[in-house]
């Protein structure tokens, strides 16, 4: 494996280490730390501890042996001269009693021979060829492992060796039990230790996250559009700082948040007006083009109609017949430009018989298959505003598919729905490329965009060359008056 991969599969892993590691939250982290921490000094002291205690021990049990030789080597030397084996014994016999970890003690004479000793049941084999000493030595000490423990065996000479060898063995068992009981004594300290950290860590951690928590709520709260939650203060350390901070912040937004809703307040006041001034011109200019411009041309009609009567000229009736043909077709025009403008049926009877009056002209004028459903309306009407708004979008965009789309069959579809009405215009005609909105080649759709922006509705265009169009148009629509009041009641 080469040094770039080495360096990535460590990167990798200490990615995902870090991934583990971040996930856990401050108060098990604190908690781990202090834990770890009081851990980590209590094994280290008991280690340390021990190993002191061990080597101490070991070196006094070292001396006490040497001393306990000396003393027997120095106490036996009359015995052993005057051969006085029974006292010799009790000597050695004395010695254990006043030592309890002593394990043994014997004397070797000039010989070679075991002239006294404390064992019972006979003598170990092998135990005294396992340590001797010169007669120019002091003595000679060395670490025996037996079945029952470690021993220090010490051989001290007696009368510089003339008269033979003491040898005594002490025990190195106290020195286990000691190290035992101080180890358990340090682990149930540790323990303590542990468990008064954790507690003051517990303690420590609920008072440092207590107010990053109740942040972390509040800035849920900011997030789902409360601008009005402040966080309390608790102390004048840095976490006081991000409390003031947030509460600036908070107010800010709060701030911002009005201000948006006076201009959205003011922009739909404007909407409203440019909605019904377009709409009330429009009613004006349809109401002049019937009742003014309709009645001369009515009367044109008649009074050709008239012209006719009075002449014989079959020349002068063809011409008149040619001039009244020419008036009924602007007419007719004009009536159908003044529908167009303000169609009465909309203000009397509503969206959903407009809509139908609408398509079914559209069927008639361009030999176009338009499917049409409205499911939801019924009988029920939307907002003045609202209604004008759909009704000039599908009259838009279906203008756009007689005119521009080559289409052959094209749907309309409005639904309305508790909280918002959708209205999706579908044909399958040429299609286009929606980045080229941005141009002035798609005025009539870019116009629909603006119509539904003033509304706070929302137009997505589905198009692409050959595979025909289809647009989706949502408006929300207000929360009912009680359902209204019930909101209020509980913000209250």
């Amino acid at each position: 494996m080469n040094a770039g991969a080495t360096k990535q599969h460590l990167s990798r892993w200490t990615s995902a280490v870090w991934n583990v590691i971040g996930a856990v939250n401050i108060r098990a982290k604190i908690l781990g730390i202090v834990l770890g921490l009081v851990a980590l000094m209590g094994v280290a002291a008991t280690i340390e501890v021990r190993l002191l205690l061990e080597q101490t021990l070991t070196n006094q049990t070292y001396e006490r042996s040497v001393a306990v030789a000396r003393d027997v080597a120095a106490r036996a030397t009359d015995l052993v001269l005057m051969r006085d084996y029974y006292e010799l014994f009790r000597l050695l016999r004395d010695t254990q009693a006043n030592n309890p970890d002593l394990r043994y003690a014997f004397v070797i004479d000039s010989d070679g021979t075991i002239i006294a000793h404390t064992f019972g049941s006979g003598f170990p084999v092998g135990l005294r060829d396992a340590n001797t000493v010169t007669a120019h030595e002091h003595h000679r000490s060395v670490l025996l492992t037996t079945d029952e423990g470690d021993v220090w065996d010490t051989a001290v000479p007696i009368f510089d060796g003339r008269a033979g060898i003491a040898r005594v063995g002490l025990s190195l068992v106290a020195r286990e039990q000691t190290i035992a009981a101080v180890t358990g004594q340090l682990l149930i300290t540790t323990i303590m230790a542990a468990a008064m950290g954790i507690t003051a860590a517990a303690l420590l951690t609920w008072i440092l996250t207590r107010p990053i928590l109740q942040l972390v709520e509040l800035a849920k709260a900011v997030a789902n559009g409360d601008f009005s939650q402040r966080a309390r203060r608790w102390a004048n350390d840095e976490i006081g700082a991000l409390t003031d901070a947030f509460n600036t912040m908070s107010e800010a937004l709060a701030q911002v948040e009005r201000e948006r809703a006076e201009r959205e307040q003011m922009r739909s006041q404007y909407v409203t007006q440019i909605i019904t001034a377009q709409e009330e011109e429009r009613k004006r200019i349809a109401r002049e083009l019937h009742d003014s411009t309709s009645q001369a041309l009515t009367s044109l009609l008649v009074g050709l109609r008239s012209l006719a009567d009075r002449h014989r000229s079959p020349e002068l009736k063809q011409q008149v017949e040619d001039l009244r043909g020419i008036v009924g077709h602007v007419l007719n025009d004009l009536h159908t430009l003044a529908r167009q403008l303000r169609p009465s049926v909309l203000d009397d009877l509503g969206l959903a018989a407009a809509i139908q009056r609408y398509v079914a002209d559209c069927r008639t004028r361009s030999g176009l298959t338009i499917d049409l459903a409205m499911p939801g309306l019924n009988n029920e009407r939307l907002d003045s505003a609202l209604e004008t708004a759909l009704y000039r979008i599908v009259q838009e965009a279906l203008t756009n598919v007689i005119r521009h789309a080559h289409a052959t069959t094209a749907s309309v579809v409005i639904e309305r729905r508790t909280d918002r009405v959708r209205a999706i215009i579908e044909d399958d005609g040429c299609g286009f490329d929606p980045a080229s909105l941005s141009g002035d080649g798609h005025l009539g759709l870019n116009g629909i965009r603006e119509r539904a922006a003033l509304l706070n509705g929302h137009l997505i265009i589905e198009s692409a060359p050959g595979h025909g169009t289809t647009l989706y148009v949502e408006f929300p629509l207000p929360a009912p008056p009680e359902e209204r009041y019930e909101q209020h009641s509980v913000g209250r």
